[in-house]
């Protein structure tokens, strides 16, 4: 895979870094980390080197033992410059998180420690995740830092808006994850065989809305991603890749063309555009299977009302109409959330009524999986088969059920594209 080179400068954000570097590691990229003494005070060196497997440098003029080598490579006989050695090499840098004092440092090019010194020194795509408190953020000489280092054709990974670490504060200036910041970071390494080169693979995530008047919906609690995930990994496998959100507040991963939706209807006419031209349809939103027969126009007053009956009507079946429709050689993976002990046999029935390549289901009793969790457990459903996707991070759980789709393709005799 990719030679990938990790900065990390000192934020509490650091910590984030461990896992991104061990998501990079599990993707089979070799990587080696340099750190700012700052960003030790947050995280050590040897959780990042018990990762990787490599050192971790931190001072431009310490010798780097692997000689700038990356894991797997064999180290070169000479002893070679190590900012120069490490930045010849790499495809691609990321220095996650990026302060406000670092990208200072690098608008102006400085070469102060081992980081800004290799990063002027690296001729390879190179990108930067700012992270730090809203107001530093928004002021004017951090975003014309950003400005001069875009202009430069850095890539600069936008922070996402949310809670950040000073207690009660709120704003734009938090990292992002670990998933999407490999996602930004795979998309800007040169271009490659890649294992679905040529794939067109349509991805619908997130949960429909119907409308009750002009303020109230039927809805459900989806929040969107895991569809999020597959889309992400199936981009990073090379295939091009739409994914059709259904009230997804999420952010695709790079390389994604999107299509937002809200209802079980705009979703199923989005989707009949689509699949037409696409290989593999992954259906993992949570289409609604009823809605108000009738949706007031506008706001249905409380006051003298007593009470409000509601009519529901049966929504279009879009994955039984696709599995119906679909030409040979395209795949068709539906979604089900099951609840209880009975779920399997449910799963089982939707698969033989649906007309599918195949279910993904899990169990939506749990807690601890699911619905806006960070992680999942499911089973895939195919033919008289049953695999187990044990709980786990949803970008690894999306890659598990890729190998299926790969090898239900493989089955199948599908064509390569």
């Amino acid at each position: 895979m990719a030679r990938i080179l990790l900065g990390v400068s000192g934020g509490i954000a650091a910590y984030k870094a461990l896992e991104l570097a061990r998501l990079a590691t599990l993707a089979g990229h070799g990587v080696r980390v340099l750190m700012t003494p700052t960003a030790e005070t947050f995280v050590g060196r040897a959780s990042f080197e018990g990762i990787v497997g490599a050192p971790v440098l931190t001072d431009e003029f310490e010798r780097d033992p692997l000689r700038g080598a990356y894991p797997g490579d064999p180290a070169p006989e000479h002893d070679p410059i190590g900012h120069l050695a490490v930045a010849e090499r790499a495809d691609a840098l990321l220095v996650a998180p990026a302060t406000a004092n670092t990208l200072s440092k690098l608008a102006a090019g400085a070469a102060d420690s081992m980081l800004t010194t290799t990063f002027v020194a690296c001729t390879a795509p190179r990108a930067v995740a700012p992270a730090m408190n809203d107001r530093m953020y928004a002021d004017a000489a951090t975003q014309a830092n950003l400005a001069t280092l875009r202009d430069r054709g850095v890539r600069v990974i936008e922070p996402e808006t949310g809670a950040l670490a000073s207690r009660g504060e709120f704003g734009a200036g938090r990292l992002p994850s670990p998933e999407l910041l490999l996602a930004e970071l795979e998309s800007i390494l040169p271009a490659g065989h890649r294992p679905w080169d040529g794939l067109r693979v349509l991805v619908t995530a997130g949960g429909t809305r119907e409308p009750i008047d002009s303020v109230r919906f039927v809805g459900n609690r989806s929040s969107g991603r895991m569809g999020l995930a597959l889309a992400a990994q199936a981009a990073r496998r090379g295939a091009e890749v739409t994914l059709i959100a259904a009230n997804v507040a999420g952010r695709e991963a790079p390389g994604v063309r999107r299509i937002d939706v809200e209802t079980a209807s705009e979703l199923g006419a989005a989707v009949g555009e689509e699949f037409g031209r696409s290989h593999v349809l992954l259906m993992a939103a949570a289409v609604a299977d009823f809605r108000p027969a009738r949706a007031e126009g506008g706001k249905i007053a409380r006051e003298g009302s007593g009470g409000l009956d509601l009519r529901m009507e049966e929504t279009e079946d879009i994955l039984a109409a696709v599995a119906a429709g679909r030409s040979d050689g395209q795949l068709v993976i539906g979604f089900a959330a099951e609840h209880g002990p009975e779920a399997i046999e449910r799963a089982r029935a939707k698969l033989e009524r649906k007309g599918a390549d195949a279910i993904v289901f899990n169990d939506v009793s749990r807690s601890d999986i699911g619905f806006d969790a960070d992680r999942n457990e499911v089973t895939i459903v195919e033919g008289d088969t049953e695999t187990v996707v044990e709980k786990a991070l949803k970008g690894e759980v999306a890659e598990a059920i890729l190998d299926r789709v790969d090898a239900i393709r493989a089955a199948k005799g599908a064509l390569s594209p």
